[in-house]
């Protein structure tokens, strides 16, 4: 009996327990229950004050019926193939410096079929405490990998994978990396390059200098200020261009302006909240980014239009 469900009539014994005054452990006791599902019950019902019989019977069977799949074991979580990779992925993440809580949240974000992930859905699948699962967000939020949001009509929050995560990571790795030779610089400029000390952090300000120059400057520089520029172009002539038109306009070689609307395109992160489109198969022009505004706000927009 302890670990079945709670039944109709236990759940009115505990509702009477209460009316007489009685502590959990006692109810537990007369129901040959443990005193942490009598706890439970009560504290997810209303509270000792709050608790009635037949809400809690029926807020029970209501909560089972909302459970998606992803609370009960799926056919994929049984898959060795999948367990041994999710494992695998896992440890990548951690060899190369992600907390471990944290590389496990990500893995289970990356592997699942679903669009988001709750909480409590990611409590039960790793088997560890809430508290390890928002320590774990929260990290991966601050790294900008991570979205959180809530469905419609649901107070419960979920958690997606950013669409450009990889291109944040970049993004941010290379600020690291800038912050790195910048605080070497002045240790050098402090301690005097001709010490052993000044030397060191010259060193080092070269290496991460010539790190945060490789990763964020030198060509994908110039490529994100063309495909800038292109939407400048666009956004000023407030009309569809060819490509063509475009040539002519900023005076520079077709190749030149291909490969700049060919990056606008790709490299939608470079542009937010801007993006490219195309009305015809031939013309360009300016957009919002779509996720930038609901629906609904941009009806209202166009009606204040």
């Amino acid at each position: 009996m302890p670990g079945d469900r709670l039944s109709q009539e236990e759940r009115h014994a505990i509702g009477a327990g209460l009316a007489d005054g009685l502590g959990y452990a006692e109810i537990a006791r007369r129901l040959d229950r443990p005193t942490s599902t009598v706890s439970r019950e009560i504290t997810r019902n209303g509270g000792p004050r709050g608790y009635r019989a037949e809400h809690a019977h029926h807020a029970t069977a209501y909560r089972a019926r909302r459970r998606t799949p992803l609370d009960r074991p799926t056919a994929q979580d049984g898959d060795p193939k999948v367990l041994e990779f999710i494992d695998r992925f896992t440890a990548t993440m951690i060899a190369n410096g992600v907390p471990r809580m944290a590389a496990r949240v990500l893995a289970r974000l990356y592997t699942t079929d679903e669009r988001s992930l709750t909480a409590a859905q990611l409590v039960r699948q790793l088997q560890v405490s809430p508290a390890s699962i928002s320590k774990a967000i929260g990290y991966l939020e601050e790294l900008e990998m991570v979205e959180r949001g809530r469905e419609p009509q649901s107070r419960r929050e979920h958690y997606v994978i950013a669409d450009d995560v990889w291109m944040r990571a970049w993004i941010t790795s290379a600020r690291a990396n800038a912050s790195w030779a910048e605080t070497a610089r002045e240790g050098a400029a402090l301690f005097d390059p001709g010490t052993p000390a000044g030397a060191r952090l010259q060193q080092m300000a070269r290496f991460f200098t010539q790190l945060s120059d490789d990763m964020s400057g030198g060509s994908s520089s110039a490529a994100a200020e063309d495909a800038a520029t292109v939407l400048a172009a666009l956004l000023h002539a407030r009309r569809p261009l060819t490509a063509d038109e475009l040539t002519a306009a900023l005076d520079w070689p077709p190749a030149r302006v291909a490969q700049a609307l060919q990056d606008a395109e790709t490299y939608a992160p470079y542009t937010d909240p801007l993006v490219l489109d195309r009305p015809t198969p031939t013309s360009y022009t300016v957009g919002a980014a779509p996720d930038r505004l609901t629906p609904d706000q941009r009806r209202a927009l166009t009606a204040a239009g």
